[in-house]
């Protein structure tokens, strides 16, 4: 065999080097790739379809969302950023998902739709595992889980009923209100249960003794939600014409105290402590608000221009979710309200503007345009200030 010639032996050996030099560089790279970015919030989740319900699972990250489709959607969420991931969808309903609300456990979760169903599926896997298919002769609206055997629906034409899965029937079927039931609320013994409706009254059930104990007197608007605050002495009730109805847990015939948000409507309201709830308007902000003294406190976010449907609070505290009609469910940071302290005295506002409570309010670090308002608003101020001064010589 013929000895290989000098040339082409170097030649092989700087092919060599190359590919090896290639290799390294290859590596190297790969070794570069930055880790996911860490975000102070889970990123938004877009919909094919406006998300009417959100619930967020009560031990884990993971939420769940139904739309005016029909479909129902389940999600684990994570701060890091692309960590968001669809578990599984269901499309069972045939009209709007009205409300979603896991079980107390977790393993659960129940839906109720205008198709009139109930539908409650596992949600390790989403398998549908009990169906109640006319389970009004109205479409369903709203939707509660009180225990791990009863649940309570409202619907559209004010019929209220409360169900026994170990029966898998209804065991209580009131119809007290003349317009949809909008939301429902239940005192931590598990007796009495609140209702709000679209006839402007709040109505007081007592589960246990499956009778109907009184309403409200009317208010001024429609009446969209319920909650209980001041550790169940106080309950508070928002309205579609944008005010905070509040009654004492002992007077629920009439009002204690009112307090008008200035917003257009309050169309969903969460309590984030024994103080402090976020409401959720027509006009796309959410705001937070402090009860007694009443006081809004400021902006945790917004769906801009966008109505918004419904809010929860997530199992650890830190995280407010809320759906609009952007078709988006978006998340923000809540963790400063659980300090927040409001005393009696109220400051002179130099500006309406909302204050930002999270860094993606408006006014906040990520807001784009924060910079320009606050220079646009700085020659206001000082043109206040002068004529202040002016009046009190």
């Amino acid at each position: 065999m013929a000895a290989p010639r000098e040339g082409t032996s170097q030649q092989l050996e700087a092919a060599v080097e190359e590919e090896e030099d290639a290799g390294h560089m290859q590596a190297d790279l790969e070794q570069e790739e930055p880790e996911p970015r860490l975000r102070d919030t889970p990123e938004d989740i877009s919909f094919e379809a406006a998300a009417n319900t959100i619930a967020f699972h009560p031990s884990q990250d993971i939420l769940a969302a139904g739309d005016v489709d029909g479909d129902v959607y389940v999600y684990s969420y994570s701060c890091l950023e692309g960590g968001n991931r669809e578990l599984w969808s269901s499309g069972h309903h045939l009209k709007s998902c009205r409300e979603v609300s896991f079980s107390h456990d977790g393993h659960k979760l129940f839906t109720v739709s205008k198709d009139k169903s109930i539908h409650i599926l596992n949600v390790e896997e989403g398998r549908l595992v009990t169906r109640f298919s006319k389970a009004h002769s109205s479409a369903l609206n709203s939707l509660l889980v009180i225990d791990e055997h009863l649940f309570a629906t409202g619907d559209d034409g004010g019929m209220l009923k409360v169900w026994d899965l170990r029966k898998g029937t209804a065991i209580m079927e009131m119809r007290q209100h003349e317009e949809y039931i909008s939301s429902m609320a239940i005192d931590e013994n598990k007796k009495l249960l609140l209702t709000t409706s679209g006839d402007g009254t709040m109505g007081v059930f007592n589960i246990k003794r499956r009778r109907f104990e009184l309403l409200s007197e009317p208010q001024s608007g429609d009446l969209t939600s319920v909650t209980l605050m001041k550790r169940g002495k106080k309950v508070a009730c928002g309205s579609s014409e944008g005010t905070i109805y509040l009654f004492n847990w002992d007077g629920f015939g009439a009002t204690s105290d009112r307090f008008a948000v200035k917003a257009e409507s309050i169309d969903c309201m969460v309590p984030v402590t024994e103080n402090v709830l976020c409401t959720g308007s027509i006009d796309g902000v959410i705001r937070a608000v402090n009860i007694l003294p009443n006081r809004v406190i400021g902006s945790v976010g917004q769906h801009l221009g966008e109505p918004i449907e419904q809010l929860a609070k997530s199992h650890t505290g830190q995280l407010l979710a809320s759906c609009g009609h952007d078709q988006k469910v978006k998340f923000w940071d809540i963790s400063s309200l659980c300090s927040v302290v409001v005393d009696d005295y109220r400051k002179r506002k130099k500006s309406g503007q909302l204050k930002a409570l999270s860094s993606k309010a408006l006014g906040g670090r990520e807001d784009f345009f924060a910079d320009l308002r606050e220079e646009a608003e700085a020659p206001k101020e000082e043109q206040e200030e002068e004529s202040n001064s002016d009046d009190s010589d």
